[in-house]
């Protein structure tokens, strides 16, 4: 997290400079919409018997068959290699868009680890609100017992 008062000499400067990188934000979120609304992905199945097209979000538009190999496999192995190109492609799509998005989205956490589900929504609004509260952090605020306190024990 920027530290903007010991970086400027004035508020104004503060101000302008805080200004600044909220419109490059601006920017960057209007550049990845426009993608997400634009962009499309094409996977192709391992055996190569279909592709699934998806659109900027990851989200299926489309499922393509090539060839009639598909009409002959057995029902649990067609389904199993349409979930895995599935899977495949919305990891490139994420992939994408992780790329586009650059840095972190907030302090500790990726859109990567957003998109992905690998953070719960308390790990997020740990990294969030850590960098604000400072020693404050492992003092009992966000619900755990304070450092100086065991598990079960509270004072005061």
């Amino acid at each position: 997290m920027t530290d903007w008062i010991s970086q400027y000499r004035t508020l104004e400067e503060a101000n302008d400079a805080a200004m600044a990188t909220v419109e490059r934000e601006r920017q960057k979120i209007s550049e990845l919409t426009r993608q997400m609304n634009e962009n499309t992905t094409t996977v192709r199945s391992k055996d190569r018997s279909f592709t699934v097209d998806f659109d900027g979000r990851g989200e299926v538009i489309g499922i393509n068959f090539q060839g009639s190999k598909y009409r002959t496999m057995a029902p649990a192995e067609f389904s199993h290699l349409l979930v895995q190109t599935i899977k495949s492609g919305r990891a490139l799509c994420t992939q994408k868009l992780a790329e586009a998005m650059g840095d972190e989205l907030l302090p500790g956490v990726t859109f990567t680890d957003l998109a992905s589900g690998n953070l719960s929504v308390e790990e997020v609004f740990e990294k969030v609100v850590s960098p604000f509260l400072g020693e404050d952090y492992n003092d009992g605020v966000l619900g755990r017992p304070a450092a100086n306190e065991k598990e079960g024990q509270r004072h005061g």
